[in-house]
């Protein structure tokens, strides 16, 4: 059997054809995961041969490394802007917790939890999600310090709680990406223990106002 004549791509410069490629490998990744990133997948997604797609991009490594960090970095910017907009550290947090956690983000949570597998074997993306993880964990902090600075949080350490903060949010997004535990009791049973943890009355985390 024959295989299907490639067409010949059209010509493109330089700038347009590794935006191009860097946009296919992203939209690979939200859609089937990071693994999906692959010579092959992102040349069948621009309709190219993969001698092109390696010719500007010889580093898959680098390049799954890069669409890592776009994605993730592109994601806290709009949680850090939805969170900003609101008035009170409290509700700040309150909104984090619920948009983190309400199922809408699982693209993005497929990911991270792959990233974190394939960085022990590509330092260029592991590199990326150290980074991408210290940019989380100082967001969360400012929210924190600015709660313990009008005394509606109490904690001695907000680099720490931020770090427990994260911890919690990945693990439970990463449990339900295999659908394990009631999705429903995610949220009340992160908000419970962050009440405790930055001395909050129970319910104090509840019902946060979302754009």
């Amino acid at each position: 059997m024959s295989s299907p004549t490639r067409k010949k791509a059209a010509r493109k410069s330089p700038a347009e054809r590794a935006a191009e490629i860097a946009d296919a490998a992203h939209e690979l990744a939200l859609e089937q995961g990071l693994s999906a990133v692959t010579l092959r997948s992102i040349a069948a997604r621009v309709d190219v041969a993969p001698a092109l797609v390696a010719h500007y991009e010889p580093d898959m490594q680098a390049l799954i490394a890069s669409t890592f960090s776009s994605i993730v970095a592109a994601e806290l910017a709009e949680v850090d802007a939805l969170v900003a907009a609101l008035p009170t550290p409290r509700e700040r947090l309150a909104a984090m917790l619920a948009t983190l956690l309400d199922g809408s983000r699982d693209d993005v949570t497929v990911v991270w939890v792959e990233a974190w597998a394939m960085g022990r074997r590509n330092e260029a993306l592991a590199a990326s999600v150290r980074d991408e993880m210290d940019a989380w964990q100082a967001m969360i902090r400012g929210v924190v310090e600015a709660g313990v600075a009008s005394h509606e949080f109490e904690t001695d350490d907000p680099a720490a709680a931020a770090w427990q903060l994260l911890g919690m949010i990945d693990g439970l997004n990463a449990q339900a990406l295999v659908r394990w535990g009631d999705a429903a009791d995610r949220g009340s049973l992160i908000s419970h223990a962050v009440e405790g943890m930055l001395g909050l009355e129970r319910g104090a985390l509840a019902s946060p106002t979302v754009g």
